[in-house]
């Protein structure tokens, strides 16, 4: 019998639809089945995802986990599957993304030849808008279009996405996992991350722990989650009070000035949300596509403004 190396944990509500094709790819592992397990955290779904996952609890006995409760948010869900997880090492992962066959084991691997140190690992986490487009970008890697190039080998916290991340439990728990005050959309992994490098973690890149993140957004809903993004930049920054963390999310001067450009032009605002309504997923650098983005980014800032005036985090 192997020692168990690994605790997948999921965070989910009412993503049953598509929690029915994901399961089946962490089953599906070169890692052998007794050196893992899988710990699902659920929000209190009412789509039945409590009986398929129970199904699979009894079929699998322990190797599958089912633990719902009231949690406030995806880092609360995640929290619950930390103190849960019975591994040494937690690997994060959500109920739209698709793992490839050696996924575990490559994370399983990375921390076995780290053995010692104190690290994170972010897996190659691959946009898909489809499952015949999941079917294709898995069969053709020449066509997938990784965020990160394959030379890349270390990561800053603002890589930290944990669709696809793997740290040590012990490390978690040292800084206090993650922040269930970051309750809307947006940065409660960048933060966790953002923690994790300070306290002494290194956040290494692995291009080959491959997983497909199926969940296409539309243009509307997109610009929900952009505003409480910019929600979330505010909660972070005074948290934190770095300027790095300005910086890199875009909470400068030039981008409020922007913004401030924009809501003086409404005309000109509302036909770039037109163009990037227009189509559904326009390719990169035609009007459609640098109109979407800049719509995005009015938003975000929006959000940011919006938190700014509201005193969010303030002391």
């Amino acid at each position: 019998m192997n020692p168990l190396e690994i605790s997948v944990v999921m965070p989910t509500y009412n993503r049953i639809d598509t929690l029915r094709e994901v399961l089946p790819t962490l089953l599906d592992q070169t890692l052998p089945a007794d050196a893992y397990e899988i710990v699902i955290a659920d929000s209190h779904s009412s789509d039945g995802t409590a009986d398929y996952v129970r199904g699979f609890c009894q079929r699998e006995q322990e190797h599958v986990r089912y633990i719902p409760g009231a949690y406030g948010g995806r880092g609360a869900a995640r929290n619950a599957g930390i103190e849960a997880a019975r591994a040494p090492v937690v690997l994060f992962t959500d109920a739209d993304i698709l793992a490839s066959p050696t996924l575990l084991e490559r994370h399983a691997m990375g921390h076995r030849q780290n053995a010692g140190k104190r690290i994170a690992i972010v897996g190659c986490e691959l946009q898909v808008r489809s499952l015949d487009d999941y079917r294709l970008q898995r069969d053709n890697p020449a066509i997938r279009r990784p965020l990160h190039p394959a030379a890349r080998r270390r990561l800053g916290w603002l890589y930290f996405l944990t669709g696809n991340a793997s740290v040590r439990r012990d490390d978690l728990l040292r800084v206090g996992s993650f922040d269930e005050l970051f309750t809307g959309y947006g940065h409660e992994d960048l933060e966790l991350g953002y923690r994790l490098q300070k306290d002494g973690v290194e956040i290494l890149y692995d291009p080959e722990a491959v997983n497909y993140h199926w969940h296409p957004v539309g243009f509307t809903e997109q610009i929900g989650r952009m505003e409480l993004a910019g929600v979330s930049t505010v909660r972070f920054y005074r948290k934190h009070r770095d300027m790095k963390v300005k910086a890199y999310l875009g909470m400068t001067p030039v981008s409020l000035w922007m913004h401030s450009a924009l809501r003086a032009a409404p005309a000109l605002r509302r036909a770039l949300e037109r163009a990037g309504a227009s189509v559904e997923a326009p390719p990169k650098n035609t009007w459609p596509y640098i109109a979407r983005q800049i719509a995005y980014q009015y938003h975000y800032v929006s959000g940011i403004k919006q938190a700014l005036a509201d005193g969010l985090g303030a002391s």
